[in-house]
This record gives C-alpha cells, sequence and structure tokens, in this order.
C-alpha cells in the first residue's frame, strides 16, 4: 500500500521526495519507498463564473443582481487539468490508502488541497504535514508528526468563506457600478479600500497649503539655539533685532539623559517587505518571491507569516544558528544572544518569525541571484540584531533665554551602537544610518549668561503628507481600522501577510495605481481609472475598517470563535442591500473616452476594452490587445465574434460555441474557445472541446 503526498508545487514535490526516497519519476508524479508524490500547480479548482449557473447570467444585467449561489459549483482550470486528473487517478488509486496534505501550511494551501480532495469525489483518510522550514531535518520531523486532517477543518472554512466573500463582492459590486456609470469598475473586498487609502492620501496631499514659518537661531559658544516657530515674519524680526540688541543668553536649563533603543523583533512577511522596499525598493511581490525561492532553497523559513517571535522549545538552538548566521556573513564580533527578547509562545500561532536556517553555513551564498541575497542578508542581519544589546545614546537639552523669548538646543551622542553595529556591518551601505554626535554641546551652568556670537532668521514652510510608498502602504493595511477594533483583537488591518502584496501588484496592473519617482521607494499613485472606481463606491465598500473587521472574523473561523454561515450571511446581506440602494438609479450607457461603447477589461493590462469599427481594442496604447471582428480562428470554425462573446472572453477567458463546423469533416459540434495573452498583449485562442481535449 502507499502513502499518496499532495504538494503546492512541483519544486516542493522534488525536495520532499529526495527526503522520502521516492526519486523514481513517473508522469506527473514521484515514486518509491512507499510514497506517492505528485503536486498542485497553485489552484487547480477555481470557482465557477455565474454563467455556469444560469447562461443569461453571462450578459452583465443589473436585473440579475444580486447573483447569491445557493449551491456553489466549482471547475477545474483548464490550464492545469492534465495536472488535475493525474491527482485524482492517483487518489482512486486501490493501492492508496491513505492521503496527506503536504501543500503550504497556511489559509490558501489548505483551500488549494482540500478543493481539488473534494472536486476528485475522494473519501480517502488525510494527515496534515504542518512545518515551517523546508530542511532536511524538518521534514523529516513533520512527517514523524502528522497531524489529523479534522484539525484544520475550521481552517479550510475561513479559507472558503474569504474567497467566496471576495467572488460576492467582486462579481455584484463590479457589474453593479459597471451598469451605474457604463464603464467596467473591478471592485474587490481587499482591492478596492486600500486603493482608497491612496486616493484619500492624494487628495490630502493636493488640498494642502504650505504655509510659511519663521524662527530666529542663536550661535552661542557652544551650540545652535532655535526659537518657536513665527507665523508672521514681523514677529521674528522684531525678536532678530532685541536678540542682536541684548547680545548674551540666559542658561535657563541644561539636561542630559541617557536612552536606550531596544532591539527590533524578528521579521514577519509584513515587516520584512516593508524593510526590503525602503532599503533595497523591491517591490513587496518581489520580496516574496525571492522569499519563497529561498525557502524552497532551504535557506530560510516559512515566509508567509504574521508572527515576528519564536517559541519556547527553539530557544536552545538559538545561539548555535545565531553564531553559523554570523559567521556565513562575516561578522566577527561578538554577539551576547538574548533569547528572552524573541521567545513568546503567545504570538506565534501557525508559524513562527522568519529565519535563516542552519542551511547557510555549508550553502554557497555567493550563487544566489542578487534579489534573494539581498532578502537573505536582511533576514539574517535582523536574527543577530533581535537578539542583541541595545542601542545606547545621550541626549542633551539646553534652554536658553534672550529677549523674553525660549530658544532651545538638542544634542545626542552615541555611547553604544549596540545592535546597530551589526546593520552597519552586514548591511554596509544599505543600513539605515546611526545618528553619530548630532552636535556635542559644551557643559553650561544653569543661570550661566553666554555670548550671542550670531543671530539670523530662518524661514521654512510646511509639508503636505507624504506620498505612499510600498513601505507605508503596507503598513497602513496593517494597521487599518485598528482605532475601531477592540485591543485584544488578534488580526487587525485589511488583508493578510500572504494577501498584501498581491494586492498591491493588481492594483498596478490593472491600471489602478502606478509606480513614480521617489528614488528606491517608489510612489504609488492612483490613476485617473482608480479615482474614477473610488468616487463611484459607497462607503461600505471603500471603507478599511469594515474590510478589517471581516479580516477578524476569518481568523475567529479559523479558530472555531465565529460560524461561517453566520459570515456568508452577513456577505449576502451587505450585497442585496447595495443592490437595493441603487435599485432606482438607472444606468449610463458605457462609453469609453472617445466614446466608444467598453465592452470589458483587458486580460493583459487592466485597461478598458471598447468596440469600434473593426474589432474590439484596448485602449491603452501601450497595449497590443485586440479580437478582430474578422478573426481567423473564428472564422476556421465557421464563426465570428460576437459582443457577447467577446464579453465572456474578457471576463472568465473563455466562452463556450455550439454548432462550430470541422473544416475537414464539415460536422457540427460544440466547444469552448480559451484566450490568453501573449506578452506584448497580442490575444492568443485555443480550443477545449466538450469531452475535456483540446487543441
Amino acid at each position: 500500500m502507499h502513502n499518496l503526498i499532495i504538494t503546492e508545487k512541483p519544486s516542493v514535490a522534488r525536495t520532499v521526495s529526495k527526503v522520502l526516497g521516492a526519486t523514481t519519476r513517473r508522469d506527473g508524479y514521484l515514486e518509491g519507498g512507499g510514497y506517492l508524490i505528485s503536486w498542485c500547480v497553485g489552484h487547480l479548482v477555481e470557482l465557477a463564473p455565474p454563467g455556469v449557473y444560469d447562461p443569461r447570467l453571462e450578459r452583465w444585467d443589473r436585473a440579475d443582481l444580486p447573483i447569491l449561489p445557493e449551491r456553489w459549483q466549482y471547475l477545474v482550470s483548464s490550464s492545469t487539468k492534465k495536472q488535475f486528473d493525474v491527482l485524482c487517478k492517483l487518489m482512486h488509486r486501490a493501492d492508496v490508502d491513505r492521503i496527506v496534505c503536504a501543500t503550504d501550511a497556511g489559509r490558501e494551501g489548505e483551500l488549494i488541497f482540500r478543493l481539488v480532495y473534494h472536486q476528485c469525489g475522494c473519501r480517502k483518510p488525510v494527515s496534515r504535514l504542518w512545518i515551517s522550514s523546508m530542511e532536511d531535518a524538518a521534514i523529516r520531523a513533520g512527517f514523524a508528526n502528522l497531524k489529523p486532517s479534522t484539525e484544520y477543518d475550521s481552517l479550510y472554512k475561513a479559507a472558503l468563506c474569504r474567497e467566496r466573500a471576495d467572488w460576492l463582492v467582486g462579481i455584484n459590486a463590479t457589474r453593479l457600478f459597471s451598469c451605474l456609470h457604463g464603464v467596467t469598475l473591478n471592485v474587490g473586498r481587499v482591492m478596492t479600500p486600500t486603493l482608497a487609502m491612496t486616493v484619500e492620501r492624494e487628495a490630502a496631499i493636493a488640498a494642502f497649503k504650505p504655509e510659511p514659518f519663521y524662527i530666529i537661531q542663536l550661535q552661542t559658544g557652544g551650540c545652535m539655539a532655535s526659537s518657536e516657530r513665527f507665523k508672521e515674519k514681523a514677529q521674528a524680526e522684531k525678536l532678530l533685532a532685541e536678540c542682536r540688541k541684548s547680545s548674551r543668553a540666559l542658561v535657563q536649563k541644561s539636561e542630559r539623559r541617557e536612552k536606550s533603543e531596544r532591539p527590533p523583533t524578528l521579521y514577519d512577511l509584513t515587516t520584512l517587505q516593508r524593510d526590503a522596499n525602503r532599503l533595497l525598493g523591491y517591490s513587496a511581490q518581489q520580496t516574496l518571491d525571492y522569499t519563497q525561492a529561498l525557502y524552497e532553497k532551504k535557506l530560510v523559513t516559512y515566509p508567509r507569516t504574521d508572527s515576528r517571535y519564536l517559541t519556547e522549545d527553539m530557544a536552545a538552538g538559538l545561539p548555535g544558528l545565531v553564531m553559523d548566521t554570523a559567521a556565513a556573513f562575516g561578522f566577527r564580533g561578538a554577539i551576547p544572544v538574548h533569547a528572552k527578547q524573541v521567545i513568546n509562545n503567545q504570538k506565534v500561532s501557525d508559524h513562527h518569525a522568519i529565519l535563516p536556517t542552519q542551511s547557510v553555513t555549508g550553502a554557497d551564498l555567493s550563487s544566489l541571484p542578487v534579489g534573494e541575497a539581498s532578502i537573505l542578508r536582511l533576514i539574517a542581519t535582523r536574527l543577530l540584531a533581535s537578539v542583541g544589546e541595545p542601542y545606547r545614546y545621550a541626549d542633551t537639552t539646553m534652554q536658553f533665554e534672550c529677549a523674553g523669548q525660549t530658544f532651545t538646543a538638542k544634542g545626542k551622542t552615541v555611547l553604544d551602537e549596540g545592535w546597530k553595529a551589526v546593520e552597519r556591518v552586514i548591511l554596509g551601505d544599505t543600513a539605515e544610518k546611526v545618528e553619530e554626535n548630532l552636535e556635542v554641546l559644551t557643559e553650561v551652568q544653569d543661570k550661566e549668561t553666554l555670548p550671542i556670537l550670531d543671530a539670523e532668521l530662518k524661514e521654512g514652510r510646511t509639508t503636505p503628507p507624504k506620498h505612499f510608498t510600498e513601505d507605508t502602504l503596507l503598513a497602513a493595511m496593517e494597521s487599518a481600522g485598528a482605532d475601531t477594533m477592540p485591543e485584544e483583537a488578534e488580526r487587525q488591518g485589511i488583508g493578510t501577510p500572504a494577501t498584501r502584496a498581491a494586492t498591491i501588484e493588481k492594483l498596478v496592473q490593472k491600471g489602478f495605481l502606478a509606480r513614480e519617482g521617489g528614488g528606491k521607494a517608489k510612489h504609488l499613485i492612483p490613476s485617473e481609472k482608480g479615482r474614477t472606481l473610488i468616487a463611484a463606491m459607497p462607503e461600505q465598500l471603500k471603507s478599511p475598517a469594515m474590510t478589517a473587521e471581516w479580516e477578524t472574523k476569518l481568523t475567529q473561523i479559523e479558530k472555531g470563535q465565529y460560524a461561517p454561515e453566520q459570515f456568508m450571511e452577513e456577505i449576502e446581506s451587505m450585497m442585496k442591500s447595495l443592490v437595493n440602494q441603487y435599485a432606482n438609479t438607472p444606468n449610463a450607457p458605457a462609453k469609453a473616452a472617445g466614446g466608444a461603447p467598453v465592452v470589458g477589461t483587458c486580460l493583459h493590462c487592466g485597461s478598458e476594452v471598447a468596440e469600434r469599427e473593426k474589432g474590439w481594442f484596448c485602449t491603452s496604447r501601450e497595449c497590443r490587445f485586440v479580437i478582430w471582428k474578422d478573426n481567423a480562428f473564428f472564422t476556421r470554425l465557421g464563426k465570428h465574434p460576437t459582443r457577447q462573446v467577446v464579453d465572456k472572453l474578457l471576463r472568465d477567458g473563455r466562452a463556450r460555441l455550439k454548432d462550430c463546423k470541422s473544416q475537414r469533416t464539415g460536422k457540427t459540434y460544440n466547444a469552448s474557445v480559451l484566450m490568453t495573452t501573449e506578452a506584448d498583449g497580442r490575444a492568443k485562442f485555443s480550443m477545449e472541446f466538450e469531452n475535456g481535449g483540446a487543441r
């Protein structure tokens, strides 16, 4: 008898197979040592589009809203059907008595496996592999401690709720507002409030009116002291004249305080993405991709974590990991390992913080691609810094009196670099600079009188809020709704560490956001299309607070603390209310900027597709997407593309055609046309026949 192990990716299957000795290659799986090891390729099974429930729902008609499936239906992705068939065949093999779910240990990994398992109609017992590292020892330990799949039923229910809620909001709100405004407006449960934050920020920047202010600076024998700000220049000029006339300043108070800055905690995915964006200029998605690659190379632990701590059982091995990591990255200084700073069982749920693994010791780090090497260096540096000594410095504040006004001078002296020394050595120019001795203030006594060597007026202007970067937008997503959430809420914010990068990337790909300027960390600026979308949205769909509340409930579902049925009822009720709210609002005719009717959204770049005399064209000048009305592919089928077919292709990437005619036999048949795009945006068509074959 065999155990069938199913991973999320082929690369993970190969890693597991080497550990378990299943090295014989088969078609779509590996075999050996009593194991069959196969893999998914992302989401093999997906929610069915509305047209599957009722053919009339293929057209966008507000009268059909809201669309609320009574029984959810799923389809196998046409592009991965071959691998799905392999998995089904393996699941139903007579010599397979147990299945091991070895997909990524998180919400989406659980969903990917369960949907395949149910779509195949499998009923065999399932165990769950739950690991945080791809090292051989971690894999062996995981298989020695497999958990019953039932322990993760609540995680699966949360994943289902997330997927179905996204479908309900996306389908209903997108169709509703597209019909209302006559232009395609893509609405997403997480995407829309994220975009709304950027639109609101840009509005605040545009509305900001800089105001001048004035200060007086005095140069005494040992420091530069500044007055408070004045709005009126005349007031500042009057004080300047009085200070010059006085020519002396009285020391009111001199105070020196020693302070310390504790080491940072370890990285979770979001803080790693933020640092990588600020220090290296990487997008959130790039950082996730690089970290995932390092994970699969056994060099770091599981990346999609929301914890910044380790569990108590990891404390004993921490000094060895710290020393090995320091040696691998050439840090020769002493590192006192204060393990308690990073240990907290209460703050670790599914996975602990991201760490380098013991495998970095023997790895050829110089062979890594630049992006992966830079991310690994950040992760290693954070480990060494997090267990180090505090950064210590002394703040000196002096207050002077001159002409009846108070002047303040501040100085800072570094006493011990502590953990910041690690960052300086390992990260080099990438590290954020330590503020070294900003100004060494001469020691003075209270009530001492000092001569004024120089006095001058300085003019400044108030500055507007800063544009969002991926660093600051990720921070805003993570904390969104926090002011309305209870402090004890386990997860606040919109999206999850695993999905926030994809949300930002999707907004950019669809043309709602653009990366502009900003040096390493590009600014994220909403486009006209993005501003139009947010202007059309009601508050409930663009409110971060509401979406943050949903994320909290999904986390509660994972823990069995909230009923999935109640969550879905709330989403459905919201969709009904939304449709009813606009029941008496007339539709606007769909028009592109040039007056042509809009039929959908470009699969390649996310811009609008408009119908013109000779075909359906993407409205972006840089994109080459077009479906010609006299299309050669359709002509060979004895067909011409209609607006209804184009609408279906743009929404679902596929459209069913009846009575196609074979040029070879003259017989008719039914089939589906599948549409993808080339690298430059040109449409690419293929066929999927009713019996499952394709050519």
